[in-house]
């Protein structure tokens, strides 16, 4: 079994990428790791701070390892809040935060395209491979739902008339951006 360390300290995205890889992989957390630290995501741009994080974590480890930047695109604002998903609404903000913003900065908008975009940047041997993945929906005016995490409540992918956060992890998996890029990450670790 290979094991990977996965650059994050989100154990809702580690819980997440356990359920997509399932037994080929064994992912180590950076805590599991003895890495106490949180890598900066400086750039303006998903697939620079995926690089960052698993570069960092290749440098203090010497061992393979991946990391992902996810954004949620929103077409009529023009992508926002994109690479600055997490602290939409500022530094130290909550998930309720970001939703309030959106939906505030979505008002009388008929427009509420959007997709979640999710770059995966592996260092397999010191060398980096990426693997993108996008799921695209809608936001809805209001939040629906108890499950996940961050925009989940409010974005409804296409296919479904349920927002994320009612759905189950096996069921959210079906349309899951970050399962899109992990499946293309396995398929080449897997070569």
């Amino acid at each position: 079994m290979s094991i990977l360390i996965f650059a994050t300290n989100n154990q809702h995205k580690v819980e997440e990428m356990r359920s997509i890889l399932g037994n080929d992989f064994e992912i180590i957390t950076l805590k599991e790791a003895g890495i106490d630290i949180d890598i900066p995501e400086p750039y303006n741009t998903l697939e620079a701070n995926a690089t960052e994080k698993s570069s960092v974590i290749h440098r203090l480890t010497g061992l393979d390892c991946f990391s992902e930047d996810t954004g949620l695109e929103v077409m009529s604002l023009n992508g926002e809040p994109g690479v600055k998903s997490a602290r939409y609404a500022g530094e130290n903000c909550s998930f309720d935060d970001n939703i309030k913003k959106l939906l505030a900065n979505l008002k009388g908008t008929i427009d509420r395209k959007a997709q979640f975009r999710t770059i995966l940047s592996l260092v397999l041997n010191g060398i980096e491979y990426k693997f993108e993945g996008l799921c695209k929906g809608i936001i809805i005016a209001y939040k629906r739902g108890e499950s996940g995490f961050g925009y989940d409540p409010v974005f409804i992918p296409d296919g479904s008339n349920k927002t994320f956060a009612e759905m189950e992890l096996p069921e959210k998996n079906i349309f899951s951006h970050r399962k899109k890029a992990v499946e293309k990450m396995a398929a080449f670790l897997s070569q």
